[in-house]
């Protein structure tokens, strides 16, 4: 392979990452970064592809975890089966408003490579002590920490990306990410099925009562096994500062209270003042406060209006999951050309518009099709803004603007789940007093429920996140016809 390159070029970092060996004045001069190996065609690069399988353990095993603890709370929560699990679950939710921002500053400051690895061993140290866990509390407790690992874990993960693949593949890196995140609860669910047939072969066995090797026991090892494995995986990837001006800054600021609020205030402050981390921000954060009310109010729709009950939410969870696929796959595949600050706000304006036509029909398959289009325009939403906010923002400051999103994305979350319901509650009572829940428009009867009214009001909520994230984008172009030639 080596005598393939042309003669007098030296040997690359992207060279070594396909494999050739130094090169050589002999032979006639041959591109052979154009056939790197199947999985660096599709994953960019071997280190990627190593992160990816990192995350494809450790999200299994994430999801193997949650499963067992929902489990386990219902089961030591005896009469109060719903609290326990609602009190367990919340304790996942609520540390992410407050250590999201500073979990940024240690991905922006410490060894990433070093502070994934141990939060993977610190999540499987505690998991392996939850078959011992006999109470909500100590199930609240161990949640907590759990959640305070995946924080640090998450932004030193997605900071390093950039630094893993050429700038050409970062969308098809984060359709890979999307994949690895969700596309494995299928695969961590099953696993958790098939750990019933094999705790009632080992519970036969006397010897290993003291292990407490239930369903959920044997989950909660596996999942621990799980993590360790991802941390052997990522402490092989070549992660370090890209340049020996990083390492300097990074090694010349300790951690000090002080310190760590001027950077999260740094962090913050280019989330509100750089163009398209602000467009980016409004776009995936806001529009998740209209989107996200679809999980709440999708089976009251589907039982209120279109009487078709459980059944037909079933179908457009389907729907919707099967759409963002559709999404992903789009932008991966035409990533090369598509203008991605453009393909962004006109997907963000899309869902909402999809999002207020599925809430005005009155038929099933319809609606369906509609939320599948919604979907689509997600799951192109959340690629493509990733990928912008890993082309645009510099190496310094990734893990600030990482931790900031989803500390954004998890409180515009909350307030849909929240809101949702309440306001569809207040909404059903005012069209209930005021027009009978039913108004007449161009000669036909239309059935006006607050839910329907409240879904109307998301996809409006999303429309205007698009247009505030395109106002944003166009804020640069704005400043220099100001300024003039």
């Amino acid at each position: 392979m080596a005598d393939r390159l042309p003669p007098g070029r030296g040997l690359t970092d992207h060279d070594t990452e396909l494999g050739l060996d130094e090169p050589t004045l002999m032979g006639p001069p041959v591109d052979l970064v154009a056939q790197p190996a199947m999985h660096v065609r599709v994953f960019g690069s071997h280190a990627f592809f190593r992160l990816w399988l990192a995350q494809v353990v450790s999200a299994t095993g994430a999801w193997l975890g949650l499963i067992a603890i929902t489990a386990l709370a219902a089961r030591v929560g005896a009469g109060s089966a719903g609290v326990a699990i609602g009190v367990v679950l919340a304790a996942r939710i609520g540390p992410g408003f407050f250590l999201g921002p500073v979990a940024g500053v240690f991905a922006d400051r410490w060894n990433r490579k070093k502070l994934m690895v141990a939060c993977d061993l610190g999540r499987a140290a505690v998991l392996a002590t939850l078959p011992f866990v006999d109470s909500v509390w100590g199930l609240v407790l161990a949640s907590l920490v759990l959640e305070v690992f995946t924080l640090l874990w998450t932004p030193a993960k997605e900071a390093s990306v950039p630094n893993l693949v050429p700038p050409d593949r970062l969308a098809s890196a984060n359709s890979l990410s999307v994949l690895a995140a969700y596309g494995t609860f299928p695969l961590a669910a099953g696993l958790f099925a098939g750990l019933s047939w094999v705790a009632d072969l080992l519970g036969d066995v006397s010897a290993l009562d003291g292990l407490r090797l239930n369903q959920e026991g044997l989950a909660f090892y596996v999942d621990s096994l799980t993590f360790v494995l991802a941390a052997v995986i990522i402490s092989t990837l070549p992660l370090t500062p890209r340049s020996r001006d990083a390492r300097r800054r990074a090694r010349s600021r300790r951690i000090e209270l002080g310190h760590a609020l001027d950077d999260v205030r740094e962090g913050w402050r280019f989330v509100f003042l750089d163009p398209t981390v602000r467009a980016v921000n409004l776009g995936l954060a806001t529009g998740l406060i209209g989107g996200g009310m679809l999980v709440p109010l999708g089976v009251v729709f589907s039982d209120e209006v279109l009487g078709a009950g459980d059944a037909g939410f079933g179908l457009f969870v389907f729907s919707l999951g099967l759409g963002v696929a559709v999404g992903v796959g789009i932008v991966s595949a035409l990533q090369a050309r598509l203008p991605k600050a453009r393909v962004f706000t006109g997907a963000v304006l899309a869902a909402g518009v999809l999002l207020v036509l599925a809430a005005s029909m009155s038929s099933l398959v319809p609606v369906a099709l509609l939320i599948g289009g919604l979907g689509t325009c997600a799951g192109a939403v959340y690629v493509l803004g990733f990928t912008l906010l890993h082309e645009h923002v510099a190496d310094e400051l990734r893990g600030r603007i990482f931790g900031a999103l989803y500390t954004l994305v998890r409180l515009c979350v909350l307030l849909a789940f929240l809101v949702g319901p309440f306001l569809a509650e207040l909404l059903d009572s005012i069209s209930e007093r005021l027009v009978g829940r039913e108004v007449e428009l161009l000669g036909a009867a239309v059935f006006v429920p607050g839910v329907r009214l409240t879904l109307w009001l998301a996809g409006v909520i999303i429309i205007g996140a698009g247009f505030l994230a395109s106002w944003s984008l166009r804020a640069p172009s704005r400043a220099a016809a100001e300024v003039g030639p």
